[in-house]
């Protein structure tokens, strides 16, 4: 069964006598930005902006091949949610009124991941988000995850349209070791992600 937590009226002072946490918010599908954009503008224009202190949805960067060009995008590592540091809970653990309604009524919210009794992420797993953040923000993924032994048809370079074989995968460096026929014979190429299609 579960516990409905009050909610006060306690004055914000006394919420910002603990550090703010991080609370995890279901939103509407696609309107992350959306929610993200809203809440920070709010929390600027209603003078919300010391209890609302971060607002992040963790992304990725991604690569394909779309027409023979190269194209950059970003990914969302948990589609439907968007994190906000926050002041939400007072010294007794009761939730603070403002800060409640400010995020229930924003457009595109659905509601706190964990329902009416919102429970702040552990820190252990908000550093291990933000790490990823950090880490993804400067690394370019590949759309599609590649394999050994994958069959691949090289889009890009000398070699294009030639069809061959995944024999090898350096994540870290974004190349992949792709053996191909030549003349009857094989031979063995590196390309980076986005030079090949999977087939």
């Amino acid at each position: 069964m579960s516990e409905v937590t009050e909610i006060t009226s306690t004055t914000e002072d006394s919420a910002k006598e603990l550090p703010p946490q991080w609370y995890a918010l279901h939103v509407l599908s696609g309107q992350e930005k959306k929610v993200k954009d809203s809440l920070e503008r709010r929390a600027k224009t209603e003078e919300m902006g010391d209890l609302i202190r971060e607002v992040v949805i963790p992304t990725e960067r991604v690569s394909e091949v779309k027409r023979g060009k190269k194209i950059e995008s970003e990914r969302k590592l948990h589609p439907g949610y968007v994190y906000v540091n926050m002041f939400l809970r007072d010294e007794e653990k009761k939730l603070v009124e403002r800060t409640w309604y400010f995020v229930r009524e924003t457009n595109g919210v659905i509601g706190f991941a964990d329902g009416d009794n919102p429970q702040p992420i552990r820190a252990d797993e908000v550093n291990v988000m933000l790490g990823q953040m950090r880490e993804r923000e400067e690394k370019v993924l590949p759309k599609i995850a590649f394999n050994l032994g994958d069959k691949v048809k090289v889009g890009d370079g000398p070699f294009q349209n030639q069809e061959g074989l995944i024999e090898g995968v350096d994540m870290d460096r974004g190349k992949l070791k792709v053996s191909v026929n030549m003349f009857g014979r094989s031979t063995s190429l590196e390309l980076e992600y986005w030079q090949v299609d999977k087939t």
